[in-house]
């Protein structure tokens, strides 16, 4: 009986979203409290159900710490199986996070503007626990749409001419990749004869060469749309101009989108292209490498030449899946698991900034940014006078830390969590490789993420210096508690990495052994048994 409840409870985070979205359907405008409620329940119950499938994957519940739900009874790899690690675990929590964050952001104002905004934003975090938590791919491409459905709806929330005109291009640059998805989708079954995750990597040391040499199209084919999500270079024109032009809790959550790609490319890449692979092992690899590594030189040359806030927060988030795709390239476990915690703190401080841009507009003055950056320009200087000191009120405080702590973790400086993530991408880099060793393309990395952390440092100070010392402010910002609340717990959370760095590491070198020990995954898959008389009858 146990052993059925936990099963269930895989499939919690797809249906909770699901039923949710339907029900959110059904009221109209005026019932916004009660929207509002049950779309927060529901994502609180997300939340609670991935802490529950966490203790049972750490307590090894089920064997190997995988779980795995067979949806209608088929056994794999006929039916649908949904499957649950580490790495699917810490997506899902990482998920409902957001989740909660940007939607009590979205509480006092943007939640407003649009009827369907809870509902789509309900089918959005569906898709991406689907996501997370398939097994199969074709399934894999039904979450993803669901997702890209909801994301299109959202981006367009609360529309003005800028807004339309970036949803425009996300849409298109989308149904791009859907294609390419479907394309990869069939030519892998024409290989391999299944589409189940665990039975495409079972299949594939086995493969006769002109079966392998299919694959490998497929796998490049899938990678332009993987890697196109994850706003890869040259294939990331689309996101800074779609991440300014959101609402600020929808461009959070599209930091979170944007790490689908990061997360697929790992999950099938050390599945199905593992050490065990035979003649298709680490395929790609190279590709990934220079990939991250022109993706890291694009995003800090964007971030340095960008002035607003929002375009800042794009290419940081560029660089984010930069490094992580050129680390995840090695194939290490050690490397693996520094860059899950990068992964983690920097979509958590991307996020947090998205929201906090919308707080620090309200004590911009343009005219006085302006004449900023004209004086710095022309090296003009200001007339030294005495000051008897100035009261900073406590909304405009909490904006100049908020901000400090976002541009610590982003840039990866000490002591934040940021750093400790860089440091230990660092560490494994040059602990599983000598410095003879290293070669050009280690030493190109480890150069290019210690620029790309300086330019970060210069462009945020200089957004800083411009927003809270050269700009008066004219009056006291407004802040809702529901406004600063998730920014502050999103920035609490990276503290909290950095405090409790050792458990958070541990957990993350298990996971990470496990995503390169792919046999423990296609047994506990493959061998999973239908659930007897599951009706009950006789």
């Amino acid at each position: 009986m146990m052993e059925q409840w936990s099963s269930h409870l895989i499939i919690l985070p797809i249906l909770l979203p699901m039923v949710s979205a339907a029900l959110l359907i059904l009221f109209s405008r005026r019932n916004y409290s009660l929207r509002f409620g049950l779309s927060a329940v529901s994502t609180a119950a997300q939340f609670a159900a991935a802490l529950c499938l966490l203790q049972l994957v750490e307590k090894d519940h089920w064997s190997g710490g995988i779980g795995v739900y067979l949806a209608a009874n088929w056994v794999a790899p006929f039916g649908i199986a949904l499957v649950v690690d580490r790495l699917a675990v810490l997506m899902l929590l990482l998920t409902s996070v957001m989740g909660l964050g940007a939607l009590w952001y979205s509480y006092v104002r943007w939640g407003r503007v649009g009827v369907h905004y809870f509902s789509l934003f309900q089918f959005l975090l569906m898709g991406l626990n689907g996501a997370f938590l398939t097994g199969d791919l074709f399934n894999l491409f039904v979450f993803f749409e669901v997702m890209l459905a909801a994301s299109y709806g959202l981006v367009l929330h609360g529309y003005n001419s800028v807004r339309v005109r970036a949803s425009m291009q996300f849409i298109v640059v989308n149904l791009l990749c859907s294609l390419l998805f479907l394309i990869g989708v069939a030519l892998i079954y024409a290989a391999t004869g299944t589409l189940n995750m665990a039975d495409i990597a079972a299949k594939t040391v086995a493969l006769n060469a002109t079966d392998r040499q299919l694959l490998h199209i497929a796998a490049a084919i899938l990678a332009v749309a993987f890697l196109t999500k994850s706003a890869i270079w040259p294939l990331s024109f689309w996101l800074p101009t779609t991440y300014s032009a959101a609402s600020p809790p929808v461009a959070a959550m599209l930091v979170l989108v944007t790490k689908v790609g990061i997360y697929t490319v790992l999950r099938l890449w050390s599945l199905i292209f593992s050490h065990e692979a035979g003649g298709s092992a680490y395929f790609g690899a190279a590709v990934l490498l220079w990939g991250g590594v022109g993706t890291i030189a694009f995003g800090l040359i964007g971030m340095y030449a960008s002035q607003e806030p929002g375009r800042l927060a794009s290419y940081s988030a560029i660089i984010s899946s930069g490094t992580l795709l050129a680390v995840i390239s090695y194939g290490q476990v050690s490397l693996t698991s520094a860059a899950l915690f990068y992964l983690l703190s920097s979509t958590l401080a991307v996020a947090a900034f998205m929201l906090l841009i919308e707080l620090i507009e309200r004590i911009r003055n343009p005219a006085a940014a302006m004449l900023a950056l004209t004086m710095e320009a022309f090296a003009i200087e200001d007339e030294p006078g005495e000051s008897a000191g100035v009261a900073v009120p406590g909304a405009l405080a909490f904006l100049g830390l908020a901000f400090a702590g976002c541009a610590l973790i982003m840039a990866g400086l000490p002591p934040l969590s940021g750093f400790i993530a860089k440091f230990s991408i660092f560490h494994a880099l040059l602990t599983e490789h000598a410095e003879t060793t290293l070669g050009y393309s280690g030493w190109t990395l480890l150069i290019l993420i210690v620029v790309s952390g300086f330019a970060a440092v210069l462009a945020l100070m200089r957004f800083g210096v411009r927003t809270f010392w050269a700009s008066p402010v004219s009056k006291t910002p407004r802040l809702q508690v529901t406004e600063a609340a998730p920014i502050f717990a999103l920035v609490l959370i990276c503290v909290l990495f950095t405090v409790q760095a050792g458990p958070l590491k541990r957990y993350l070198d298990r996971t990470a052994a496990s995503l390169h020990a792919p046999q423990g995954y296609i047994q506990q898959v493959l061998s999973q048994p239908a659930v007897p008389n599951p009706g009950g009858a006789p």
